[in-house]
């Protein structure tokens, strides 16, 4: 069980290995460093979160995060992707060393801690009904694009298979209903394996982003100017903030309902010290593949609500989130 649930999450989560990099590169990073920094930084943090915490969550690269990275830090802020993986690397060390994050936490009323995995998910949903072309904004609103495409049909199939395998309540619905539509996409014409670079080609691109951040395009420049210091500490908080809201959303609208996390974790996540409790661990994780991400060229890797697909399945310990790492492995080749 524990092994379908890994493969489960990490099939939910797996388009991060494309669309991270894509968007990244925007900023002018190489998209083949960023593939290989998504992948290094899932694994090291997953696998934290599988053999420190014992919980089936997955992270990776988050998909508002990069959005925020590229289009409001770099192009909005003007900061450079060298300056802006500096900031998430600060952001790692922050919500890790200070207890800031347990006052946030705390501070977060009940019913909205609720709402932030729902929120989440609608914006996951929002995506893959862009990807799908269900919805555009090529007149600058949204608007729902012309349906009768070979993408738009997959999509209904794909949809009404994990549907029904559900209602079924059939193990591994998701994980089955991915594998038979990428496989049903291949005739059709969607399934397409172009546009990829090769292992050693992402390898040879690494030293591009790897320790950039130690260079004067990173901290050398990020306080070269203390003009900027009120506007470097904001972004560094929003970036905190926002891990912090997509993380909590995922351990509260999961772990709640599953047991996964018990009231006595929560309580003890706001009074103990250290990484005493269940959650402690978990977020200590978190934290650590933030930083880790921004050393080798990565935005921040939050947990993903997708792991919640790997819950479902029967997902439990932290066996889950060893496979999920070993699939982003396997992935890098």
């Amino acid at each position: 069980t524990e092994v379908v649930a890994g493969f489960t999450t990490f099939f939910a989560m797996a388009y991060t290995i494309v669309v991270n990099p894509s968007i990244l590169s925007e900023s002018g990073m190489e998209w083949g460093a960023v593939f290989l920094a998504t992948i290094i930084s899932a694994v090291i943090g997953t696998l934290v979160m599988g053999l420190v915490a014992n919980v089936p969550y997955a992270q990776a690269p988050g998909m508002g995060l990069n959005a925020f990275f590229v289009y409001t830090v770099c192009f909005a802020l003007e900061f450079t992707w060298q300056e802006a993986l500096t900031m998430v690397f600060i952001c790692g060390l922050f919500i890790t060393v200070t207890k800031i994050r347990k006052h946030i936490i705390k501070s977060i009323p009940a019913s909205l801690q609720n709402a932030i995995g729902g929120g989440i998910g609608l914006f996951v949903a929002y995506i893959g009904l862009l990807n799908v072309g269900i919805i555009n904004f090529g007149g600058g609103v949204p608007a729902l694009s012309t349906l009768n495409q070979p993408a738009f049909w997959l999509f209904l199939i794909g949809l009404v298979l994990i549907v029904v395998l559900q209602v079924l309540k059939v193990k591994g619905a998701i994980l089955i209903g991915i594998i038979v539509t990428t496989l049903i996409g291949i005739p059709m014409g969607v399934t397409v394996t172009s546009n990829t670079v090769s292992f050693s080609e992402a390898c040879a691109a690494l030293p591009s982003t790897f320790g950039v951040i130690f260079t004067s395009a990173g901290f050398g420049s990020l306080f070269s100017d203390m003009s900027r210091l009120p506007l470097v500490l904001i972004t560094i908080f929003s970036f905190s903030l926002s891990d912090t809201f997509d993380t909590i959303g995922t351990f509260i609208g999961t772990g709640r309902r599953s047991g996964i996390f018990s009231a006595e974790d929560e309580k003890a996540l706001e009074t103990n010290n250290g990484f005493k409790s269940k959650m402690d661990k978990a977020l200590f994780a978190d934290a650590t593949a933030t930083s880790i991400g921004a050393i080798f060229g990565t935005s921040n890797p939050p947990t993903f609500v997708e792991s919640a697909a790997g819950i479902g399945a029967g997902g439990r310990t932290g066996l889950t989130s060893v496979v999920v790492a070993l699939c982003f492995i396997a992935s890098a080749f």
